[in-house]
């Protein structure tokens, strides 16, 4: 598994220092205690992870972090629906790079978008890394599920 974080932290980083041109703290990951739900912000993506992997990859922030990143790469417009798909389009290039790195055996989904966090059903049989993401002050989290089959 410390292989597959390292790729997801590289790629977190890449994320911001190519699309925002700055750079984000990246923190250690961490595993998710059973009763610790601080990860989930506003918004989330989540992908859905198959082939010889099994599981999901998380995405969350808020959405004052995400309106502020939008319009650092140029979007003037953060509607709602435009901000849920700004957060799947960063879950989706993360777990886009984390393929390349794993092979084509690591089959990723199309972004499930997510308001609030009541909805979030993450698997309960695979372990959770929780990875803090900060960025010009504002808080966000990947969360890594995933196992090899």
């Amino acid at each position: 598994m410390e292989t597959q974080l390292k790729t997801f932290v590289a790629g977190a980083v890449r994320y911001f220092e190519t699309v925002a041109q700055q750079h984000a703290e990246v923190g250690l990951p961490y595993l998710k205690e059973p009763d610790n739900d601080d990860f989930l912000l506003d918004c989330a993506a989540v992908i859905g992870i198959s082939g010889s992997y099994r599981g999901c990859v998380y995405f969350s922030a808020t959405r004052e972090m995400l309106e502020q990143l939008m319009k650092t790469v140029g979007e003037q417009n953060t509607h709602p629906e435009l901000v849920l798909d700004f957060v799947g389009e960063i879950a989706n290039t993360i777990a886009g790079n984390a393929q390349r790195d794993l092979g084509a055996g690591f089959l990723i989904s199309v972004p499930v978008v997510i308001q609030g966090i009541s909805t979030v059903r993450l698997p309960k049989e695979i372990p959770h890394f929780i990875i803090p993401i900060t960025w010009q002050k504002h808080k966000s989290f990947m969360v890594i599920a995933i196992t090899n089959k």
